[in-house]
């Protein structure tokens, strides 16, 4: 079977079956119950991570003139969700060396843009931010905080606390390729009792044909990689993807608020009782990378928090990447989706915000990071595998 990052490349034959055949129970319940003992907090279920970032700004009620500082390098998922919200989102650079502001660049921003009324951290790829002192400088300046874990849900922080027990509100994304992958959906926890409220605005249904594609999507895509080394696969992929019949998580229409309905439930539970054994072929794989990978492109820093990352991908930062890019499909594997490819991604969303350049860092980094896959279908001899043919490519480039 071909090597992707993405494209369904969470689910097995299993979940294909369970995808295919799960009906509404009481998952919805037991995964309520599961959220809120877990992170301490008031949990809503929703159809997309995306809906929760616009909820918590809502719940908030602030003066329309407020702003929220976000990651420099991230996702236009996270930009636009804040602008549904009627709120300006000012994004804060980030050191040469990793994926994450720290307090210092954080302080900067907030000297200039005294408007930011919360703070986003979102732990990028699983790699945890300095959240002491962000959260610091947050309690010191009467911040909102909110811990988007997207990336990272089980991880740690260097603390030793786990990522989504600090925050005024966690968000959580479990839509495909995520650490928690239930096809799609999402949770709102609401941790500062002060925002808790059990009056729910009204939520919709989402639409039907996204509900179909969805419980498709895990049989088509492991079709797809199951067959891409033989050509087979990439005609089902042109097909579905023109015909609008596989699922797509980057949909413009998708900022309401939608109620997740409770098929998806099951999945996600199911993920969370995985959890502990994914994250640890996560960082078993994460840690062949790092053993075996030429030095000079991976960050030391980076690389020094394996141990508590939820290791979603593993960075290395290459000049002439699509070069590279190109050479590794020559061996069936498939890492061109770039997380993030520039500091608001993906670069086609990029002229859609009001960005001036103010993130030189995150553009630098955009430029050169290519992400290699940790998930389940990659085995300790694939990861060895990959880590020869990249030090033979960087052995030929030099």
């Amino acid at each position: 079977m071909s090597i992707f990052n993405s494209l369904g490349s969470n689910y097995d034959l299993d979940f294909v079956f369970k995808s295919i055949s799960t009906q509404n129970d009481n998952s919805p319940t037991e995964l309520k119950t599961l959220l809120e003992k877990k992170y301490e907090g008031q949990a809503l279920l929703l159809y997309k991570g995306r809906e929760a970032i616009t909820l918590a700004l809502k719940l908030l009620n602030l003066p329309k003139d407020s702003s929220v500082a976000i990651n420099g390098f991230t996702c236009y998922a996270v930009y636009k969700s804040i602008k549904e919200a009627g709120l300006e989102p000012i994004l804060v650079d980030i050191p040469k060396d990793d994926l994450n502001f720290t307090r210092s660049d954080l302080a900067s921003t907030l000297s200039k843009n005294p408007q930011v009324k919360v703070v986003i951290i979102q732990n990028t790829l699983g790699y945890p931010c300095d959240i002491e002192k962000i959260a610091k400088i947050c309690r010191e300046k009467n911040l909102i905080l909110i811990e988007d874990l997207a990336h990272s849900a089980g991880g740690k922080y260097e603390n030793g606390k786990e990522m989504g027990t600090v925050g005024d509100f966690v968000v959580l994304s479990f839509s495909q390729d995520k650490i928690i992958d239930g096809i799609t959906g999402g949770a709102l926890i609401t941790r500062n009792k002060k925002y808790q409220n059990d009056k729910i605005d009204h939520f919709e249904k989402p639409p039907s044909q996204k509900e179909f594609t969805d419980r498709l999507y895990p049989l088509f895509t492991y079709k797809i990689r199951k067959t891409y080394g033989i050509g087979i696969g990439k005609i089902i992929h042109f097909i579905l993807k023109n015909t609008h019949l596989l699922s797509s998580p980057m949909d413009n229409n998708l900022y309401r608020n939608f109620l997740l309905p409770n098929w998806y439930c099951s999945l996600i539970n199911l993920a969370f009782k995985n959890l502990n054994i994914d994250l640890e072929h996560r960082k078993k794989i994460a840690g062949i990378y790092k053993n075996n990978l030429d030095k000079r492109i991976m960050s030391d820093l980076i690389i020094s928090k394996i141990d508590l990352s939820a290791n979603l991908r593993f960075p290395i930062f290459v000049e002439n990447r699509k070069n590279l890019i190109n050479y590794l499909k020559k061996y069936n594997i498939f890492i061109s989706d770039i997380w993030y490819d520039t500091p608001v991604a993906p670069k086609k969303y990029i002229s859609k915000i009001n960005y001036k350049d103010q993130c030189p860092n995150s553009e630098k980094i955009s430029s050169l990071i290519l992400n290699l896959p940790t998930h389940k279908n990659v085995s300790e001899k694939n990861a060895v595998f990959i880590t020869e043919r990249i030090n033979e490519w960087s052995g030929r480039t030099k």
